[in-house]
């Protein structure tokens, strides 16, 4: 391969930390400078990774950098992104691609108009696990698909997180927060959503934080807490979807995907390389799927090697701009069905994503087509 890309990273939060380790296995990256509002921070991780810590605008501007990695909140993804791009680099940004669909739509406009690559999280949809349902699928192992069911809930992260109040705050939420994994998940094996149906509630239970220095600390609530909606796939498959913040305990958290002739119920999404289980008909018992595609041993930032290996290659990147922007048009198409009580049609739309072949070594370069 050519020279690796230099990354910048605008973003030192706890989660920078799996994305060091996954680019320090990758030929095809080299971390060249990183920044943060907190400056101390950004000098004492720049210190132990021996790279630069800069301001953002001059991480921007150096011509050493060919990409940036996006790790700031959610809030600021749309503003730090179009920076990146209107200095000419390309942008990897964790999830959600933005928090307004048309501030997403505009990213990849410019995008494409300045010649860059835009990518964005979650990379998780690239390893075995989901991977290899959509190969279970697309042979007809459990013949036509005729739904699915993905449910994620939890009484809330005030319980066990030490700074909680952000996942309260408009681009979180249980939806924004959890969603992107489920929904990302479900379009690369089922196809683009045509429109939805949804509801949603938000519990006026008072919350504080339980653990940690903020230990007591009311936590304000200007999010929907509870989501239930329904997914109509352009392929006439529907998606039930449940995302809450306010179930104290269920027996029936999973996901799943039901065809005329069996069941995958898939590992969770939000992992890498977890199994896969399958229910064929006439069986009397679940079975154990071996890994046989996507990228074995993946972590955060294996969506932005693979952008790397695709610019090289000249292909396109499989974790893309497009796959994101219309997974937030769900997301957002989701809490205006469920404030509004209508039918909402999709504005975005895009082909069902390119499947991940299988690549025991983590490379795309390396991956082999069953």
């Amino acid at each position: 391969m050519g020279k690796p890309l230099g990354v910048g990273v605008v973003g030192l939060g706890k989660i920078s930390d799996q994305y060091f380790t996954t680019i320090g296995r990758r030929e095809e990256l080299e971390i060249v400078a990183v920044a943060d509002l907190d400056e101390e921070r950004a000098r004492s991780v720049a210190s132990r990774l021996g790279v630069s810590a800069l301001s953002v605008d001059d991480l921007m501007a150096s011509s050493a950098i060919d990409v940036v990695l996006n790790l700031t909140v959610p809030a600021a993804h749309a503003e730090v992104s179009l920076q990146a791009v209107r200095a000419g680099k390309s942008v990897f940004v964790e999830k959600p691609l933005a928090l307004k669909t048309d501030d997403g739509k505009q990213l990849l406009r410019e995008a494409e108009l300045a010649g860059v690559r835009v990518g964005c999280a979650p990379d998780t949809v690239l390893g075995t696990g989901v991977q290899t349902a959509i190969d279970v699928l697309d042979r007809g192992e459990i013949g036509e698909v005729v739904g699915a069911s993905a449910v994620w809930s939890a009484p809330g992260h005030e319980l066990w997180h030490p700074s909680p109040l952000f996942y309260y705050q408009p681009g979180a939420g249980p939806l924004l927060d959890m969603g992107p994994y489920y929904i990302t998940a479900l379009v690369a094996m089922l196809g683009p959503v045509a429109r939805i149906v949804g509801h949603t509630s938000r519990s006026e239970r008072n919350r504080h934080v339980a653990t940690g220095p903020l230990a007591g600390t009311e936590v304000p609530v200007d999010v929907e807490t509870h989501i239930n909606a329904i997914l109509i796939h352009e392929s006439g498959v529907s998606s039930n979807v449940t995302m809450s913040f306010d179930v104290w305990a269920t027996r029936m958290s999973g996901f799943e995907v039901y065809g005329t002739q069996g069941t995958i119920a898939l590992p969770r999404p939000f992992q890498f390389s977890e199994k896969l289980d399958i229910f064929r008909a006439g069986s009397d018992e679940w079975e154990v799927v071996d890994d046989r595609a996507g990228y074995k041993n993946g972590g955060r930032g294996i969506g932005l090697a693979e952008m790397a290996d695709a610019i090289e290659a000249d292909r396109p990147h499989l974790a893309s701009g497009d796959l994101a922007l219309h997974v937030l048009d769900v997301m957002n198409s989701v809490l205006d069905a469920g404030r509004s009580g209508s039918v909402i049609e999709m504005h975005t739309r895009l082909d069902r994503p390119q499947p991940a072949a299988w690549s025991a070594s983590g490379r795309a370069a390396d991956a082999i087509t069953l």
